[in-house]
């Protein structure tokens, strides 16, 4: 069954600051950046930038589950918020994405966003000349292939056991190029 992701996720803009980031060590709330996310569609929480808000609301927290999607740059992915994340905002102009988990996976979800089919309709969809954006919009209006939820959680498994054969095959790629060069090396140097 085919859905309107605005259907099964509230989608909105991260926290628009009004002015440059003051950063303060002592900051109650870290502020998750784009430059926050790697290219592998990871978070790294332990480097977020701190600041004190005194009028910060709870609707503006990221909580566990939620997608950040990158809505402006070359890539237009989404990285899934695992546990732990504390008291954190999401900074304009990425987009949080926080999926009704009772009608669908959080991984599943960011599964989808990032896949290349996903991607390129959202490629075809982006504004702007120099710089590419994606708009909550258009966000709203993609429609995502939702089985049920069993089903979802298989093909993310499937989806992680795929990525960490690919990580095992590189590794043993570079061991096998290491062991011949040696080898090699060895027979060289043995005249």
């Amino acid at each position: 069954m085919n859905v309107l992701l605005g259907d099964i996720a509230e989608v909105r803009m991260g926290y628009s600051f009004r002015s440059r980031l003051e950063t303060d060590a002592e900051g109650d709330v870290a502020v998750i950046q784009m430059k926050d996310i790697d290219d592998a569609n990871l978070l790294h929480p332990e480097g977020l930038a701190r600041i004190q808000m005194l009028d910060l609301k709870d609707r503006h927290l990221v909580q566990e589950g939620d997608l950040l999607f990158r809505s402006r740059g070359v890539t237009n992915s989404a990285a899934l918020v695992g546990p732990g994340i504390g008291r954190a905002v999401l900074a304009a102009p990425m987009i949080l994405i926080r999926p009704r988990t009772e009608i669908v996976e959080p991984a599943y979800l960011q599964w989808f966003i990032n896949h290349p089919a996903t991607q390129a309709a959202l490629a075809g969809q982006a504004t702007g000349t120099a710089v590419k954006m994606i708009g909550k919009g258009v966000l709203d209006g993609l429609e995502v292939a939702l089985p049920p939820l069993e089903r979802q959680r298989l093909i993310v498994e499937i989806a992680q056991l795929a990525t960490q054969e690919a990580a095992l095959l590189e590794e043993l790629r570079g061991r096998r190029k290491a062991l011949i060069e040696g080898i090699l090396l060895r027979q060289a140097t043995q005249a």
